[in-house]
C-alpha cells in the first residue's frame, strides 16, 4: 500500500511521498512543479495558512479597493501574497540551493488553500 498523496484542482498540485529520500512534497500550478524536503513542504503548508489568516484578518482594515502585499517566511522559504483580501496571488521561492521559484494566479489560491487544509500527512 502507498502513502502517496497527490490532490489538485484547476491551476494548482499538491503532492506527497514518504517513500522517497529527498523530495517528499510537491507544489505547482497546471504547467510547473517543484519537488520541496519534508521541512520545506511544512513550512509551506504553515506559511501559506498563516498568510490566509493575516488576509482574512485585513478584511475590516482596508477599503473597499484597497490592495495589501503580505510576506511570510522561514529559512527555507518565502511566500507573498498580493491583491484583495477575498482574492489574491501567492508566490513562492524555495531559499535552498535550488533557488525556484513558483505562482497561483488569484483565482486559484482559495482552492489550493483549501487543498492544503484538507491534508493528512502530518
Amino acid at each position: 500500500m502507498s502513502d502517496r498523496i497527490l490532490k489538485k484542482g484547476r491551476g494548482w498540485r499538491l503532492g506527497w511521498n514518504p517513500q522517497v529520500s529527498t523530495y517528499q512534497g510537491l507544489v505547482g500550478g497546471d504547467d510547473w512543479a517543484i519537488e520541496l524536503t519534508a521541512a520545506e513542504f511544512n513550512d509551506f503548508c504553515r506559511l501559506v495558512q498563516q498568510l490566509a489568516d493575516t488576509m482574512t484578518a485585513m478584511t475590516e482594515e482596508l477599503m473597499d479597493q484597497e490592495r495589501i502585499a503580505c510576506e511570510a517566511e522561514s529559512d527555507k522559504l518565502w511566500l507573498e501574497v498580493e491583491g484583495y483580501p477575498d482574492a489574491y496571488c501567492l508566490r513562492l521561492i524555495v531559499n535552498g540551493g535550488r533557488r525556484c521559484e513558483g505562482n497561483w494566479p488569484e483565482g486559484v489560491v482559495k482552492e489550493l488553500i483549501e487543498g492544503i487544509q484538507n491534508l493528512t500527512i502530518f
